[in-house]
């Protein structure tokens, strides 16, 4: 199961670290109504997040078992499927970056976060987490190697929590924060989303990029 929890760990951070759900979370905190569309948005954050690795986890045991030291050539092609897919969206990313000078813009949709109620503060928080390609990649990598990793019942469960906890993170603090000192964060949260805003692009592509060469390694590794 070690083993697994660290073929897993770069994907969780790749998902934590994902700049476009973390300003969402701070423009919602940020908003009239803070309190509700920031829950919302973080109960359909996890949602999406577990049902995302569940599925995959669930298909790739679809895969035949093997012995534990022979050859996996199956698992190992959608391995090294993935993180191609992961250096093409790193790629996307770099070349979106802002030039010198020029402001980070941001999806059209975030103009409507000041209206959002609850029930599409969830929704949303869903559809980035389970829906949004780069994080469904990363999410699917995850999936196959929890499934073709050899655990039983338990130790997959177990994982997957391991997995949503760190994946989750990073906008479960801001809003869990929000809810205990909310007029001591607005300063921090606000400096934290120009610069995310501004480097939404390079940080997401260094990431990607890195994420996507281990996801090909561990891939190769399985012939």
């Amino acid at each position: 199961m070690a083993s697994v929890i660290g073929d897993i760990l770069a994907l969780a951070l790749g998902i934590a670290i994902s700049p476009i759900p973390i300003i969402a979370a701070i423009l919602m905190l940020l908003s009239p109504k803070a309190k509700g569309t920031s829950v919302g948005f973080l109960i359909g954050w996890v949602l999406g997040i577990v049902v995302a690795v569940v599925l995959f986890t669930l298909l790739s045991t679809i895969i035949p078992e093997q012995d534990a030291d022979a050859s996996k050539p199956i698992a190992g092609v959608i391995k090294i499927l993935l993180g191609a897919g992961l250096l093409f969206l790193a790629l996307r990313q770099w070349r979106s970056r802002p030039k010198p000078g020029e402001e980070g813009a941001l999806p059209k949709w975030m103009a409507a976060i000041d209206t959002m109620t609850t029930g599409r503060g969830l929704m949303l928080g869903f559809l980035l987490s389970a829906v949004n390609p780069k994080n469904l990649l990363m999410a699917a990598g995850a999936g196959v190697i929890i499934g073709t990793g050899g655990l039983n019942g338990s130790e997959i469960t177990l994982v997957i929590v391991i997995f949503t906890l760190i994946a989750a993170c990073s906008v479960a603090i801001p809003v869990i924060a929000y809810l205990l000192a909310a007029k001591r964060m607005a300063a921090p949260l606000e400096s934290h989303r120009v610069w995310l805003m501004q480097n939404n692009a390079t940080v997401m592509a260094v990431l990607l990029l890195v994420i996507g060469v281990v996801v090909i390694g561990k891939g190769i590794g399985s012939f």
